[in-house]
């Protein structure tokens, strides 16, 4: 079978803050740009999926309006030690990002300057202070612990620096669809996709296969008796899939997830999964059919500490090959799966 493989471009495009972000960043927002405004805080949003807050300043045209200032969301930047105690309404504040594409006063901010003179750094380098918080330092680990060997898939996962991109498209708002194998009636809908329209990925609707698999946060494995559940943090998510289940999956009614079945080869888990409804292969205009099938393998290294993750998608429909892609996961003993609860 002729494989169009996708490779982790999007780490060598991109800071850390912007590739961890819920949606594409790159296509609501101009990364090449600089905006820089400073104003009095007026609210505050602190939920899922993205922090926001605003605030009272000059637009364009020198009329003081309130600016929508997005960051990333609660369990990213949580895990950087940035917590909503510093940053309160009233507060006069500096803010660099890059400027909305839709024209609006909307910046997603890199760099902030606190009234106390501290600088929190989303992505780059310090810009206004020597006192600088950075979140990326905090995250910016490749290596997994390799102690736990024993408990083979069975733990938490984390997504670690580096570990590349299963869909680099979401990443880059200059992407070249020529890359994947598109029919013509993929290339279609690619290009009357209108994202700041249909954007799957812009409210608290959960993903589904196989974009939840671009999610950034961690995930379980937990084995139970016919079925292993994969719980994915990112919307509170859970996937189940079937171990040796005779069941026609041709049977069981079309799901946003679809239907998994399991297999065990050696240390890797092999998933199938069909009668997917989702009805979108990434978040960016890439349909996926009712025909399409996915195979994933969750390969962890002999020692526990890494989790290769492959996915296979065929979907004769949309695809003239199937397309392969995939990311690395590493095993961090202190990190566990958290609550969501989004909130649009």
């Amino acid at each position: 079978m002729h494989r169009i493989v996708s490779t982790s471009l999007a780490a060598l495009l991109l800071a850390p803050a912007f590739a961890a972000a819920h949606h594409s960043v790159a296509v609501w927002f101009d990364s090449s740009q600089r905006q820089e405004i400073e104003g009095i805080v007026t609210e505050i949003r602190w939920v899922n999926p993205h922090v926001r807050f605003f605030m009272r300043a000059p637009n364009a045209e020198g009329q003081e309006t309130i600016w929508e200032i997005e960051t990333l969301s609660v369990s990213g930047i949580s895990r950087w030690g940035i917590g909503p105690d510093l940053l309160n309404v009233g507060d006069r504040v500096r803010v660099s990002g890059a400027p909305s594409r839709r024209g609006r006063d909307n910046i997603f901010v890199r760099n902030l300057l606190l009234p106390s003179g501290q600088e929190l750094v989303f992505g780059g380098e310090p810009r206004f202070s020597d006192d600088a918080l950075r979140g990326g330092e905090t995250i910016n680990v490749r290596e997994g612990d390799g102690s736990r060997p024993e408990l083979g898939i069975f733990r938490v996962w984390s997504s670690g620096q580096g570990a590349g991109r299963v869909f680099p498209e979401t990443f880059d708002a200059d992407f070249d669809f020529s890359y994947y194998p598109l029919t013509e009636a993929a290339r279609g809908a690619v290009e009357a996709f209108d994202f700041l329209d249909e954007d799957p990925t812009n409210d608290c609707k959960p993903k589904g296969m196989p974009v939840i698999m671009e999610q950034p946060y961690p995930m379980q494995f937990v084995e139970q008796r016919d079925t292993i559940m994969l719980r994915i943090e990112e919307y509170d998510l859970v996937r189940t899939i079937h171990m040796g289940d005779a069941t026609d999956p041709g049977s069981q009614p079309p799901s946003p997830l679809g239907y998994s079945v399991g297999r065990m080869e050696g240390r890797d888990l092999v998933v199938t999964t069909t009668r997917i409804n989702s009805g979108t292969f990434d978040s960016v205009g890439i349909p996926l059919s009712l025909e399409a099938r996915i195979e994933e393998r969750f390969a962890p290294s002999d020692e526990g500490a890494t989790l290769q993750y492959t996915l296979v998608v065929d979907d004769p429909v949309n695809f003239t090959a199937a397309v392969e892609t995939g990311k690395r996961f590493i095993y961090l003993p202190d990190v566990s799966v958290e609550p969501f609860n989004c909130t649009q």
